[in-house]
């Protein structure tokens, strides 16, 4: 029996808030018709920032690297690292394909890079740099050969670190454009930035609407809503694990969804106990608490089966999963964003180092796909060639009778004329050939 221990007060809505697409699509024509007059305004205006052009110099980024401590250095590079290794192992095993269907009839197909990506990298309540890795990095190993990045800037000046980031992650051009405006100028392109192909990254409510409304102009990774965790863990584990993991991810913002999936009341009161004694110290317990008091819950289930079904059914961007056997979960779940098996790991590992990308699908996306990997930045296009008389004759006989069983006279004539020319038949204008 599955029942409620703590109930979420509150649910997210996959539906856009009205307000936010009126005043994005409003936003999106400005930067449209105005372009880098547009962008100095919606600049100036969101983010007190004015610049002659937004593009960062290369000794403003020189000076961000060169601002790192040696730590910080060496800790950017160890992620970087990371991130990197695993992208590529990735492409490794994306291959191109050509293969002899049947005798003269080849088919194939190559990955090929998407040319031009534009990366957001969010920086208002905190400097994300690690998106820079999960999406500028990614990009490059894909083969993109121009990828340019946008961040806004960090209380007023220069997001520094996530410069560096950036840059260290192969970034062609950096932008130092925040919100709306910077969607608009990577997707429309203004007088000195050149549109991009694709866009990626993560960032609020109105960054995501715009890349919403620009999907189709351009490609996008994901539609993006609040930062998710579930957590799912047994008797194996102690209340203090489970809340710290909880309240590790409720801390995004206050409209981030933290749950727990038990088999055990006695772990389920603890986790509570657990929250409520954290929430007391945590620095960012503001945000966190609200987070747990509207969108925490704690299920408990009798059975393993019981929780892969609610496990399924809430879709989470994240699922750590501490039990004594994680493997089931990781051989029976289907719905989820990315998992962390066992207490050992956990998702800031994720979000931050250990190689795996940050950017996943919410507000139950993970029912249809996965999240960003070096794949979504390549395209699998197919060709065809056919190398003798005899298999074009073959294949255009097929086609013949198939247009004409969809209506289609014009696309059946372009496989008659190849039966007569290659076959030495004589099929009438307009006929299907004889089987």
């Amino acid at each position: 029996m599955i029942r409620h221990f703590k109930t979420a007060r509150l649910q997210n809505s996959d539906q856009t808030d009205p307000a936010v697409t009126k005043a994005v699509e409003k936003l999106l024509a400005e930067v449209a018709e105005g372009g880098d007059r547009a962008v100095r305004e919606l600049s100036i205006r969101f983010d007190e920032l004015d610049r002659d052009s937004y593009r960062l110099s290369d000794a403003e980024i020189a000076a961000c690297v060169d601002g790192l401590s040696k730590q910080e250095r060496h800790d950017l590079d160890f992620a970087q690292e990371q991130v990197g290794n695993f992208a590529r192992l990735q492409r490794e095993t994306m291959t191109d394909l050509e293969v002899e269907t049947l005798p003269g009839v080849v088919l194939g197909h190559k990955n090929v890079p998407i040319e031009n990506v534009g990366c957001y990298v969010p920086g208002g309540k905190y400097p994300l740099l690690a998106s820079a890795h999960m999406t500028v990095l990614t990009a490059k190993v894909a083969g993109c050969k121009r990828v340019i990045t946008c961040a806004p800037p960090f209380k007023g000046e220069i997001a520094q670190k996530i410069v560096a980031a950036q840059h260290l992650a192969g970034a062609d051009e950096i932008y130092c454009l925040g919100g709306v405006q910077a969607i608009a100028a990577m997707g429309y392109g203004t007088e000195t930035i050149k549109p991009v192909d694709m866009l990626a990254g993560p960032g609020n409510a109105y960054v995501a609407e715009a890349k919403r409304l620009l999907f189709g102009k351009v490609g996008i990774d994901l539609f993006a809503g609040p930062t998710e965790t579930l957590v799912i863990a047994d008797e194996t584990v102690d209340g203090e694990i489970c809340a710290t993991d909880l309240l590790g991810q409720a801390e995004h913002g206050t409209n981030s969804p933290a749950v727990m999936i038990t088999n055990s009341e006695k772990l389920a009161r603890d986790t509570l106990e657990q929250i409520d004694r954290l929430l007391q110290i945590l620095p960012t317990a503001e945000i966190a608490a609200k987070a747990w008091q509207d969108y925490g819950e704690i299920i408990v289930c009798d059975t393993l089966e019981e929780m892969v079904q609610e496990g399924d059914r809430i879709a989470s961007e994240h699922v750590q999963v501490m039990t004594s056997d994680p493997d089931y979960f990781l051989e029976n779940m289907t719905n989820y964003g990315a998992l962390f098996l066992g207490e050992r790991t956990n998702v800031a590992f994720g979000d931050k180092v250990i190689g795996t990308n940050h950017t996943l699908p919410t507000l139950k996306a993970a029912r249809y796909t996965g999240g960003l990997w070096v794949g979504k930045f390549l395209k699998t296009c197919t060709y065809q060639r056919i190398l003798t008389d005899e298999a074009s004759a073959k294949i255009g006989a097929y086609g013949s009778r198939l247009c004409h069983m969809e209506g289609f006279i014009g696309h059946a004539e372009q496989a008659n004329i190849r039966v007569r020319r290659f076959g030495g038949r004589n099929i009438g204008y307009g006929a299907a050939v004889d089987g």
